[in-house]
């Protein structure tokens, strides 16, 4: 017997809820200086439930620290433009990812 999402009510395999939650989703990229003027890039508006796992994929893809605080993915130096290209490429919508 196939698991069945308690959200959609799709077997497991068939579930669309992460696409979705995708789509729904307002991601702004924004540099902030932080302590003795180093640069760090922030991601916000990533679903609560995927931050964690993206996070660590960001930090391994842009050879960088970094940490997710809350609903924030913060990346230690300027990496605003390859986010957004890592993004897109997670299958996130271009037109929701906004660099401010």
């Amino acid at each position: 017997m196939t698991d069945i999402c308690s959200i959609c009510g799709l077997p497991k395999d068939l579930c669309v809820c992460q696409e979705i939650a995708k789509e729904g989703q307002k991601i702004r990229i924004l540099t902030e200086i932080k302590r003795y003027r180093k640069k760090m890039t922030v991601v916000v508006g990533i679903d609560p439930k995927a931050v964690d796992e993206l996070g660590k994929k960001l930090k391994k893809m842009m050879a960088c620290g970094g940490t997710v605080k809350g609903n924030r993915i913060e990346l230690q130096g300027d990496h605003k433009p390859e986010v957004k290209k890592a993004l897109i490429k997670m299958n996130y919508p271009e037109d929701q990812i906004e660099i401010i």
